[in-house]
């Protein structure tokens, strides 16, 4: 009877070891977690994403929301009172759009809206939140008419993207033709801006993909076929890699992250701890100062992408964010009393190159030079509109960038770098030479 209970209590324990070994086989490895030592900074962008709320010179963001919905630390009044906010901007753009003819809002802003609510725990079978994913529904359906057409979307891959992924994590079931257009132009690599990769479209292709893949909803082909896709993404993804880590550039990292922290990374992919660890050096230089790109970083500090949205829980959050004009941030960049020359080109297929020197502040944004050289050059006038991701150009010296042409205009430094940043976060250096060019998207 000794013997077979010592027989018995070994058995026990080699079972135990066993299963031990088989739930580190189960379990995903986690490398795209945050390294310690680095709360307080990760906090001081929280709040300086909360201190986004308060700004009432735009049209609220539903991104912000969304990217404060998935931060473990809440200000959970103002998160309340910017709710309220993007409802009443919802109603505004969808009931405008019907009764006067007005600018319909893009496949990306409805996704995001939708995103928020989700976020908000909003209970969307009501009427006019099914309404709202139907309308979406639709857009999706002309986005993929304009590309069997003219081969490209009404808006981008991007937006395409990110409405497949809102009516995934609602739960609804996508057109499959929707779906096999996106995997289609992933498969001819198709994901580009100008003859560039474009990493965050990528990314958040790679996300709807997984969504879709992980809601079986669909047939065991189309399945295969987003697998397909979901891998080729991970392999441009991290073929995209900079020597500093960056995944594309730094700001496409976020997005970047998210897909790999969603997909569940392997050992031996050292991608995700780098990326990681370029986004924590940005942050201390003070790069992440746009509200868009901080809310798409947000999720990623808390190990969390937008697919983590279909599951938040609106009870049991931590109340711990305080916003007061004592509350430490990340610093704003201050602009300063010395002087910097900057030269600014404009290229043009339709007029001839004009070239001129504009004296601004240092660290002055490109958006406060163009408006001092606007004022020193009366040969030079330029408009923006604004967006979710801060303003951009419309127009310089009466040539407007034209949606139905695909034409913008693009920011570039001598010789031919296309900025990373928007024309109100770009800082020129000293001498700097910047090119104003109208370019095919």
């Amino acid at each position: 009877l000794e013997q077979r209970l010592q027989l018995s209590v070994i058995m026990a324990y080699v079972w135990l070891g066993l299963a031990v070994i088989l739930q580190s086989l189960l379990t995903p490895v986690k490398l795209c977690e945050i390294p310690e030592g680095h709360t307080r900074l990760i906090r001081s962008l929280n709040l300086k994403l909360l201190r986004s709320t308060v700004d009432n010179s735009g049209e609220p963001n539903p991104s912000i929301y969304i990217g404060l919905r998935l931060s473990e630390d809440h200000s959970l009044e103002r998160e309340a009172d910017y709710l309220k906010k993007l409802k009443t901007s919802l109603e505004t753009i969808t009931a405008c759009s019907k009764t006067n003819n007005q600018e319909q809002p893009s496949t990306g802003i409805l996704a995001l809206y939708l995103m928020a609510l989700k976020a908000s725990c909003e209970d969307m079978e009501k009427p006019e939140r099914m309404r709202l994913i139907t309308r979406l529904k639709h857009q999706l359906h002309k986005e993929k008419k304009q590309i069997i057409e003219k081969n490209h979307p009404l808006t981008n891959y991007f937006q395409y993207s990110l409405g497949l992924i809102a009516l995934c994590i609602h739960g609804k079931k996508v057109d499959e033709k929707v779906i096999q257009k996106l995997i289609n132009v992933e498969k001819k690599d198709g994901f580009v801006h100008g003859e560039t990769l474009s990493v965050d479209t990528e990314a958040m292709a790679g996300l709807a993909f997984l969504c879709l893949k992980s809601s079986d909803l669909y047939l065991p082909a189309l399945t295969a076929e987003m697998n397909l896709a979901i891998d080729n993404v991970k392999q441009k993804i991290i073929k995209s890699k900079t020597p500093e880590g960056a995944l594309g550039n730094i700001y496409s990292t976020p997005l970047a992250v998210q897909f790999l922290s969603a997909l569940g990374t392997t050992k031996g992919n050292e991608e995700c701890p780098k990326a990681i660890n370029a986004l924590i050096e940005a942050m201390k230089q003070g790069k992440f100062s746009n509200p868009m790109m901080m809310s798409q970083l947000m999720p990623v500090l808390h190990q969390k992408s937008y697919l983590d949205v279909a599951n938040i829980k609106c009870t049991g959050n931590n109340d711990n964010l305080v916003l007061n004009p004592n509350t430490g941030v990340l610093p704003d960049v201050i602009v300063g009393e010395d002087r910097i020359n900057i030269i600014i080109r404009v290229e043009s297929p339709s007029s001839q190159t004009v070239t001129f020197g504009v004296e601004a502040p240092a660290r002055s944004s490109l958006l406060d030079i163009l408006k001092s050289a606007e004022k020193q050059n009366g040969n030079f006038m330029f408009k923006t509109k604004d967006s979710l991701h801060g303003p951009f150009l419309t127009m310089v010296n009466g040539v407007t960038a034209a949606l139905e042409e695909r034409t913008y205009w693009q920011l570039l430094k001598e010789p031919n770098n296309p900025l990373e940043e928007g024309v109100a976060d770009y800082r020129p250096e000293d001498g700097e030479i910047i090119i104003l060019r109208l370019s095919k998207w």
